[in-house]
Order: structure tokens, then C-alpha cells, then sequence
């Protein structure tokens, strides 16, 4: 067992179970922080958009040119957006069709727009569980690794006519690398898991709270007369 306390040198010198469990810890935290850069990016895009579209849609705009805009090819669409044109396209279907109650046209655009929102909330909350699972195991990981070294360190120990803090200590220290390793790799996690959480909640919130109110304004339209096409609608 080297003397040698340079972290490089304990890391090479430990056992492959040990550096195996470094390996993992360290791709865990690369996958975490790279994760925690593109969930912030669509996380803010997702609010970004969804204060502009917002805007655009409570301006007392015509409901079919707001359409009509949102739903141009080289638009950029946020997940607002896609909710109301799954909601409104639903509600002008509906209304074309002889015979259908006003009743049944508002609940199929707002069937619409739950599937649409349904698809944008999967889009927020993907790999948001992976930080969750990289913060709540990878402590354990790196304490299994410690064990594991310390138990390495006593057994070559064991061997050894005199024991001295000299030749326990590296085995020691590479040990705990593995708790350092895990540490580094759960705080993030566990920092932006709870952060991206409560952001997400709060867009699902939003979202649920425009779907409601645009529901109302649907329901209202409606009731108008068949003539009176949709494109008439004013928000």
C-alpha cells in the first residue's frame, strides 16, 4: 500500500470496486449537470412563452387571428400556444358539424387542450426523476464505496507485523473519496430537482388556470348563433 496522499495517486492505486464506484459517481454528476443546464433552458422557454403568448391573447385580439398566427409554419410555438390552437381547432371542427350542442363542442375543445396540456407537462417533467434518483442514491453509492475501501484498508492491515496512521491513512482517504464523489454528485441534483419541481408545478398551475379561462370564453361563444362563425370570436 503507497504513502503516497496525492489525490490522482489514490484514485489510480484503489481497488476496482472502488474506482468502479467512482466511475459511476462521476458519470452520474456529469449527466446531472448537463441535465440541469437543458432543464433550465426549456424551463424558461416554457415561461418566456407563456408570459408573451399571455399578452398576446388578453390584448383583445380576434381569437382567429390569434389562431392564425400561432399556427403559421415557421411560428415558434410555446406550450400555451399549442394548448390554445389544440383547443380552438377543436372548437371550429366542432362548431361546422350539424347538430352538435353547444355543451358537447366546449367539452371537446377542452378535451383537446387537457391531451395537448398532457403532452407539454411530459415534455417539462422529462428526466426531471433522473436528478431525483442521481441526489437520493448517490450518497449511498459512494458510502458503499467507502465501506468497501476501509474494509480493503484493515483486511491489507491484518497483514502487516506493525500497524501504523502511516500506512492506514491512504487507504482511508481513497476510501472516502468515494463519499466526497457521491456528496458532489447528490447536492446539485437534489438543489435542482426541488427547484425545477416547484417551476414545473407552477407552469402545470398556469397552464391549468389559461385552459379554464379560455374554456369560459369557448363556452360563451358557443352559445352564439351556428352563422356566427368562430373566426368571429373576440377574447
Amino acid at each position: 500500500m503507497s504513502n503516497d496522499l496525492a489525490f490522482s495517486t489514490l484514485i489510480l492505486e484503489a481497488s476496482f470496486v472502488v474506482q468502479l464506484v467512482m466511475l459511476l459517481l462521476l458519470v452520474a454528476s456529469v449527466a446531472s449537470w448537463y441535465l440541469i443546464f437543458v432543464k433550465r433552458r426549456t424551463i424558461n422557454q416554457a415561461e418566456t412563452g407563456a408570459d408573451a403568448f399571455e399578452d398576446r391573447f388578453w390584448s383583445g385580439g380576434n381569437l382567429a387571428e390569434i389562431y392564425t398566427q400561432v399556427n403559421a409554419p415557421h411560428e415558434e410555438t410555446g406550450g400555451l400556444e399549442r394548448i390554445f390552437r389544440a383547443g380552438f381547432r377543436e372548437f371550429s371542427r366542432m362548431r361546422k358539424q350539424t347538430g352538435a350542442s353547444a355543451e358537447s363542442i366546449v367539452e371537446a375543445s377542452h378535451r383537446a387542450m387537457r391531451v395537448s396540456m398532457s403532452r407539454e407537462m411530459d415534455r417539462l417533467e422529462r428526466y426531471i426523476p433522473f436528478l431525483a434518483t442521481v441526489g437520493s442514491t448517490s450518497p449511498y453509492v459512494g458510502l458503499f464505496g467507502t465501506v468497501w475501501g476501509i474494509m480493503n484498508a484493515f483486511r491489507a492491515l491484518g497483514q502487516m507485523q506493525q500497524a501504523t496512521l502511516t500506512t492506514v491513512a491512504p487507504g482511508i482517504a481513497e476510501a472516502l473519496i468515494a463519499t466526497a464523489l457521491g456528496l458532489f454528485a447528490a447536492i446539485p441534483a437534489v438543489i435542482a430537482y426541488n427547484r425545477y419541481a416547484s417551476q414545473v408545478e407552477r407552469i402545470s398551475n398556469r397552464y391549468d388556470i389559461f385552459m379554464e379561462e379560455f374554456t369560459s370564453i369557448l363556452q360563451r361563444h358557443a352559445h352564439t348563433q351556428p352563422s356566427a362563425s368562430a373566426q368571429q370570436a373576440g377574447a
